[in-house]
């Protein structure tokens, strides 16, 4: 029997759901469940072969039990290590890097320091910052937002040179981004399943969370073109990071699918917040991706840090597709290698003979 394990904080309706779920599709040979833990010993043993991650980003104990847990083999969705090293800065650029459309995008440095950070630890920082340049190119409206944050904490719009400053100088040691301000003719929010499976929501960020209209229904609200672009480029992100369970966010502009957010591996699909429909086909996908795992298999961990990042499926099909070219090459051209060979043989044995 497989188990799978929901870990959540206080959100209620998707963890019911997709125990639920999985529990029914399961057939009495998945069983899923509310994790419990307490004190993890360095011996624990594999509990779950799989764990869907809601709420390890806020509590340090429970991402390094994740850690721990995924070395025993079980899944965790998503990655632990790649969310523990992951931030949204480097998602933009390497975003930018595979073609997808990104605002422009300035890392700062941070306002405060810990205690311990002296002058004389800060001497490779340019001072003072070039704040006229950074402004320059990033334009107006931007949106100062930290590095790796989420949630919509810490996030303002910024309209001048003068507002940035006073809200930066209350940023105390975060570090922040500045990012151009899209005013999007269209906005949409995508639920990415397995690195395959896209669902395109039509957004409204400037709406309340929670007041049931964030999330407009709106028959062609793209046309066919941009969005098989936004799928594409979803799908696309998504490989890149290694997210099997996250949220990609468009500004649109111009007919131009600008990915603003994209670090979403807890995304909300609290009914009350995105709907019915959007909620049942997150379950439903979640549960026929989880029960696809189960069936597959997985392989055994690897014990080294390189590993932890990247996921068992690339490893495994990288080293079917070696050697089944391998296997190829000795079949379909064995012949050939056979007579190369025997000519170099002959042609050494002639210049030898002279």
């Amino acid at each position: 029997m497989k188990r799978v394990g929901i870990l959540a904080g206080r959100e209620i309706t998707f963890p019911e759901s997709i125990i639920k779920s999985i529990n029914e599709k399961g057939g009495g040979e998945v069983i899923a469940e509310m994790v419990k833990f307490g004190g993890i010993r360095l011996d624990e043993e594999k509990k779950y072969d799989v764990i869907i991650d809601r709420i390890s980003h806020e509590v340090p104990y429970y991402r390094a039990t994740l850690k721990r847990m995924a070395l025993e083999g079980t899944y965790i969705i998503n990655n632990p290590f790649w969310w523990s090293a992951d931030d949204k800065f480097f998602n933009f650029s390497l975003a930018a890097k595979i073609g997808v459309a990104i605002p422009k995008t300035v890392l700062l440095p941070q306002h405060n320091y810990i205690p311990d950070i002296t002058s004389e630890s800060l001497r490779n920082l340019e001072f003072p910052i070039d704040w006229e340049g950074i402004v320059n190119y990033v334009g107006f409206p931007a949106f100062l937002k930290p590095f790796d944050g989420g949630g919509w904490k810490n996030v303002s719009k910024i309209n001048s040179l003068e507002e940035l400053w006073h809200v930066y100088n209350q940023t105390g040691t975060l570090c922040m981004t500045l990012q151009e301000g899209i005013e999007w003719d269209q906005f949409v929010r995508c639920y990415c399943v397995g690195k395959e499976k896209v669902l395109i929501m039509p957004y409204d960020p400037s709406k309340p969370y929670m007041s049931g209209m964030q999330y407009v229904n709106v028959d062609d609200y793209l046309s066919p073109e941009l969005h098989a672009r936004v799928e594409g480029d979803v799908v696309m992100i998504c490989k890149a990071l290694g997210y099997d369970l996250n949220t990609v966010e468009f500004a649109i502009k111009d007919g131009v699918p600008y990915a603003i957010d994209f670090m979403n591996p807890a995304p909300d699909a609290e009914l009350a917040s995105v709907g019915e429909y959007n909620h049942n086909w997150i379950v439903n996908e979640m549960t026929d991706f989880i029960l696809k795992k189960l069936k597959d298999g997985f392989e055994a961990p690897a014990y080294r840090w390189s590993a932890m990042l990247n996921p068992p499926e690339a490893t495994k099909t990288k080293g079917k597709s070696k050697a089944e070219k391998g296997e190829k090459s000795e079949k379909g051209s064995g012949k050939k290698k056979s007579d190369e060979s025997e000519k170099k043989a002959k042609s050494k044995n002639a210049k030898n003979a002279e």
